[in-house]
């Protein structure tokens, strides 16, 4: 009986990893990665100056949206409409992606294979592909409910909101960052603080107050992005309104013909040498996914498109 619940907390950390794809931390910002100004056109050659496109679930571009040919703002943004842009950037209306994970300490470092579909802002099937192990470990998630599936149990879990604030297998993301979808949107006041030009580009910086009745652990998010909606940085404050933790970016490329992170990092502040990160290695959006990926039968069965 020891091993079979020391198996079930395992698949749930396992599983869960990869519901990062799930939040808006796409992409960060750090002065020792990438910063504003190294990350414009000129000197990153998979940028996209023209933007991110327009129309199925893409984001607009950020001339008609945020200024004139010069790039002075026209009018000001909307703070709510500026984090869905963020958001629906890495998801589209159906994604599929394939990532590598690596937990890192000082003496020990690990790395996992995961595949990813999205459906909409709420809507992921997570797969575990390596190591051996690991592999076949999965997480579905259906707007605020989530099952998760280990092969070595053969057997279905929901898995229970309590557990949604604690961290998983050592690594420095907690259940509740990598299930946040949208919640932005829904369990936060968003107010643009400061949009500053830098290297061509404006970067807007946006203040996330959780609401009063929101189950949210967090006394504040400082959101900084760019005018393309590509996520610079997501620094996470404890109630005392001190940071406690980092999302940060340390490579940008083109993936699925949309400008995104393609390697991003999350640190805890108060401690050196320890950090998650992930890798995207192939993207692709806005693809025909059939409705049956995204139920309990497929998360079980291996079930691919």
């Amino acid at each position: 009986m020891p091993e079979v619940w020391y198996e079930v907390k395992r698949s749930w950390r396992i599983a869960v990893a990869g519901l990062l794809l799930l939040g808006t931390g796409c992409l960060a910002f750090s002065a020792q990665a990438v910063d504003a100004e190294s990350a414009t056109p000129e000197n990153a050659s998979t940028e996209n100056s023209a933007g991110n496109g327009a129309g199925n679930g893409t984001p607009t571009s950020r001339l008609n949206e945020n200024g004139d040919e010069n790039g002075t703002p026209t009018k000001t943004p909307n703070a709510h409409d500026l984090i869905a842009a963020v958001i629906d950037l890495t998801r589209g209306t159906t994604s599929y992606a394939e990532l590598t994970m690596t937990i890192h300490r000082p003496d020990w470092q690990r790395t996992s294979s995961l595949k990813a579909w999205t459906r909409g802002r709420g809507d992921a099937l997570i797969r575990f592909t390596a190591p051996a192990k690991d592999a076949g470990n999965a997480t579905l998630k259906l707007g605020e409910k989530m099952w998760t599936y280990t092969p070595k149990l053969n057997r279905v879990i929901r898995l229970p909101f309590s557990l949604m604030s604690q961290s998983w297998a050592g690594s420095d993301f907690s259940y509740n960052d990598l299930s946040r979808s949208d919640k932005l949107l829904h369990q936060y006041t968003l107010n643009l603080m400061d949009q500053q030009h830098k290297g061509g580009r404006i970067i807007y910086t946006i203040e996330a107050i959780p609401l009063d009745n929101a189950p949210v652990v967090w006394g504040k998010e400082e959101i900084v992005f760019r005018d393309d909606y590509v996520l610079l940085s997501e620094t996470f404050f404890d109630q005392e309104m001190q940071p406690l933790k980092r999302l940060e970016t340390l490579e940008i490329g083109e993936l699925g013909g949309r400008t995104i992170s393609t390697r991003m990092r999350m640190v805890k502040l108060d401690e050196k040498d320890r950090w998650t990160e992930l890798s995207y290695q192939q993207a692709q959006f806005n693809i025909k996914l059939p409705d049956s990926l995204f139920t309990v039968f497929a998360l079980k069965s291996g079930m691919e498109p």
